[in-house]
């Protein structure tokens, strides 16, 4: 029988395709290098960015000493670039020796001293997106073995230069494979963007059976257009991805892009609350070492990250699309709280919106509203009560709200 033939019939096994490692009950947070750093792999020319054990050491030390994780931000994770361009001997990956001459398993060693964990990427095919190599279908439980023994503890499985048939099979053997090593690895895939992102081409259900996340459109890029092409798809789209999203199982839209070159400060703030608000992974692909003040501000909003983390992990949804360019995104939270985001997608001036929570569906009382980042407290809301917001063109004001009845609530049950 050959190897088509043996992992067709495995993955066919009822059972043999679950995963069972108890991760990711809330959005994964950390750091990964590919949006800012992408495959530079020319240390000569370029020795601070290149793809390298030196460049993750460096985000290893920025995340344990800068207050990244404390809020969270545990994940190192490595993209594209990081191998050998052939298997070695014994036919395993192996990282570039001049580039990585320390191994995958130190570098591991490295950042989980610094109480963190590491993520690797592989490519379910002949060959990475970049070109380096793949994981094909009898490759598999080598690779999976091969992660274990090295201290990975999150795998990006990407979809290059495979199709359709070989992806059926390999994502979800991949899956039992990291279960047989025995080690907690953390597994997103890239299926659904090589499927259209949709069903009925995209089976939510299975899938939330076989991997912790996945990707599911484009790959976003250093642009508040791109932010916006990828809101845009999801809450279009959002009555058959927001009930795929839980604990364990999340909807991926991308990395944070916050601290790089294409975002005002409006629209980083944007990209914060609007991740938050869908339950998103909260990884950054930034430059820690020389990031703003005013990004490492919004990318350690206690609140933003509080509403990201809540451990209901219910994905918000869009609520209305105004005349006006304002959009209105909602999610519902943990002690029947509530996180509202208003967004204007203006480029004229700020914009005076006004509306009632009573508008917006929620039940008749009376409520608080924090303002996630302006710090302040609106008191004396009705569910009637016609509020007013200032929102800047192609930003937000993002509202944690909570009943008054509950007494002793504040936005600071979400940062203790």
């Amino acid at each position: 029988m050959g190897y088509f033939q043996v992992f067709l019939l495995l993955a066919l096994i009822p059972g043999s395709t679950g995963l069972d490692n108890g991760l990711l009950r809330t959005p994964p947070m950390g750091w990964m290098a590919w949006e800012r750093f992408r495959c530079d792999i020319d240390c000569r020319k370029d020795p601070t960015n290149c793809i390298s054990e030196k460049l993750f050491r460096d985000m290893a030390d920025r995340l344990s000493e800068d207050g990244w994780r404390e809020l969270g931000y545990e994940y190192v994770m490595i993209d594209d670039c990081w191998m050998s361009m052939q298997r070695g001997s014994d036919g395993r990956l192996q990282p570039d020796p001049d580039r990585f001459p320390g191994g995958i398993a130190n570098l591991a060693r490295y950042i989980h001293d610094r109480g963190l964990k590491l993520g690797i990427y592989a490519d379910m095919g002949s060959a990475t997106c970049m070109g380096f190599p793949g994981t094909t279908l009898d490759k598999v439980e080598l690779d999976a073995q091969t992660f274990a023994s090295w201290g990975v503890d999150y795998l990006k499985f990407d979809g290059c230069h495979s199709n359709a048939i070989e992806q059926s099979i390999g994502y979800p053997l991949m899956s039992k494979a990291l279960n047989w090593t025995g080690r907690p690895i953390a597994y997103s895939c890239s299926l659904p963007a090589y499927l259209g992102g949709l069903p009925p081409n995209v089976n939510y259900s299975y899938l939330g059976n076989i991997c912790n996340l996945w990707r599911n459109y484009d790959d976003i890029e250093d642009s508040w257009a791109s932010v916006k092409s990828i809101l845009d798809w999801y809450s279009t789209n959002q009555d058959d991805l927001q009930p795929a999203a839980g604990p364990g199982h999340w909807n991926d839209p991308d990395m944070l892009i916050i601290g790089n070159f294409g975002l005002s400060l409006d629209q980083a703030q944007a990209q914060m609350a609007l991740w938050a608000i869908m339950a998103a992974p909260l990884v950054m692909s930034n430059d820690l070492r020389t990031l703003s003040a005013d990004a490492r501000a919004i990318l350690q909003n206690r609140v933003a990250i509080g509403i990201n983390q809540d451990p209901r992990g219910i994905q918000g949804r869009r609520l209305l699309q105004e005349l006006g360019h304002i959009e209105v995104y909602w999610r519902p939270l943990s002690h029947s709280a509530n996180a509202l985001v208003f967004l204007s997608l203006r480029q004229d001036m700020p914009y005076l919106y006004r509306n009632s929570l009573a508008n917006l569906n929620f039940p008749a009382g009376s409520f608080e509203a924090y303002d996630v980042f302006s710090g302040k407290t609106l008191s004396g809301l009705t569910d009637h009560t016609i509020f007013t917001v200032s929102i800047n063109p192609s930003g937000v004001v993002m509202w944690y709200v909570y009943p008054v009845k509950h007494s002793k609530m504040s936005h600071q049950d979400l940062i203790e």
